[in-house]
């Protein structure tokens, strides 16, 4: 079960840019991520490519937090991640991320938010 401190934690290291690195640092070796309903994917080093990958399409990401609740091993967050990409289009997303902890360690994620709004 993470401690609020432990949880304050890893959103500042979201909130900071270190995304793939608050992978690394926070997610369990077999942990797995899902978008809205599509298939998770699984393992750190899965997650953590995919995380590079998708930075390395934008040209920055601002990250919020703009509210947690710690309920034992289970968390919850509404982020909002507000995108640049190269071509200079933007697009935001208001998401929620629930998450399932064991001991200090995220290990399974489930993020929802509209699908619908535009990438650039």
């Amino acid at each position: 079960m993470p401690s609020r401190a432990r949880l304050d934690e890893f959103i500042a290291a979201v909130v900071s840019g270190d995304h793939a690195g608050a992978i690394e640092r926070y997610y369990t070796e077999d942990a797995s991520m899902q978008e809205n309903a599509a298939p998770p994917r699984v393992g750190r080093d899965v997650l953590v490519t995919h995380e590079r990958a998708v930075l390395e399409r934008v040209k920055s990401v601002t990250s919020t937090c703009v509210a947690s609740i710690v309920e034992g091993d289970r968390v919850a967050i509404n982020w909002v991640f507000e995108f640049i990409y190269h071509s200079g289009k933007t697009a935001r997303f208001d998401e929620v991320a629930l998450q399932e902890w064991r001991g200090d360690r995220i290990f399974r994620e489930r993020f929802f938010y509209d699908a619908s709004k535009p990438a650039a």
